[in-house]
């Protein structure tokens, strides 16, 4: 009986040295990507709400400035409420109302995480010390009784964006000659899934750290699970055994680098924060954030983004699968 040879790949020094060098490549990107996001992390421009005189408004944004120049995006608002309101809806990340004499209140949100709490609250601090203002604080939008440090978003994310490059390779690496038509079902289940288990982990079924609805959430999630899986398969489609590695630098590496899931993404570098708004993490994160605690901030824009990774992708592999066989480089 006939059997079809195994496949060969690299030998000799080339089968020594090229692994070396590919997983060493990734992994400095890796490195050099999170290091420069998050080793000494800043604000930059991160819109905070005003409300008092102009003569007082100008007073804490130059307080600001100087405390921090460049950190701050200072906003005047006609009064606390309204202030108030730009925070739950995270148009702003804090609120600093003046009062009557010498008095004032700091408004903010912890659901924003620690590290932003702790940037807002030390940089009015100094203010209302500057000026000798009696400062009151209060939490407008506290974080999830599950969810006490802000980062089980990130977590969440990080799992999915992991689940959906892991089905992006193995698809083509378990059934290479599969059907266009059953490879996207596969991918709809495998997404419609994902949401449904994560949503059910991190939701008020599980953990209790994502206190939006169920399946608003799980929605969001199969909506990432779907746009990575489907955008590494056009990876692997593309680029044979070599998408696997772009796939993981820029979806893995540069989608959570720069996801704002453990810092809001106005304290990435001005270089990674395009990525931000583009690449389906970010633009998940940001939408289950908002379902979950801010007037579904970022909702809209996410679910689109989203949608426009998954149309495309699969129109290209549909493309791809019409004009003739897959890569050998993905089969073998």
């Amino acid at each position: 009986m006939d059997t079809a040879p195994a496949p060969q790949g690299a030998t000799g020094a080339k089968g020594v040295l090229l692994p070396v060098a590919i997983v060493l490549v990734i992994g400095s990107i890796f490195v050099s990507v999170f290091l420069a996001a998050f080793h000494a992390p800043r604000p930059h421009d991160l819109p905070v709400a005003v409300v008092g005189t102009t003569q007082r408004l100008e007073h804490i944004a130059g307080g600001l400035e100087r405390g921090l120049p460049g950190g701050f995006d200072v906003k005047r608002y006609p009064d606390a409420n309204a202030a108030r309101h730009a925070l739950q809806d995270r148009k702003v990340y804090a609120a600093y109302v003046t009062g009557p004499g010498k008095s004032a209140e700091l408004l903010y949100a912890g659901a924003n995480g620690p590290s932003v709490t702790s940037t807002v609250t030390g940089a009015f601090s100094g203010v209302a010390k500057a000026g000798g203002d009696r400062l009151t604080v209060q939490d407008v939008v506290p974080a999830s009784a599950g969810d006490t440090r802000g980062m089980s978003v990130f977590y969440a994310g990080f799992g999915v964006v992991l689940a959906g490059f892991l089905f992006g390779m193995m698809t083509y690496q378990m059934a290479p000659r599969l059907e266009y038509r059953w490879r996207l079902a596969s991918l709809a289940s495998f997404s419609v899934l994902a949401g449904v288990l994560v949503a059910g982990m991190a939701g008020s079924l599980g953990f209790s750290a994502l206190p939006g609805p169920f399946l608003g959430i799980a929605g969001l999630i199969a909506l990432m699970a779907a746009a990575v899986g489907s955008a590494t398969m056009v990876f692997m489609r593309l680029f044979g055994r070599a998408g696997m590695s772009l796939a993981a630098v820029v979806l893995l590496t540069f989608g959570n680098s720069t996801s704002g899931g453990t810092l809001p993404t106005a304290y990435l570098p001005g270089w990674l924060h395009p990525l931000s708004e583009i690449l389906p993490v970010g633009v998940g994160v940001r939408a289950v954030q908002g379902l979950s605690h801010f007037n579904n901030d970022g909702l809209t824009a996410g679910v689109v983004v989203l949608l426009a990774w998954i149309l495309v992708a699969a129109v290209v592999l549909f493309w791809l699968d019409a004009r003739g066989p897959r890569r050998a480089a993905v089969d073998s």
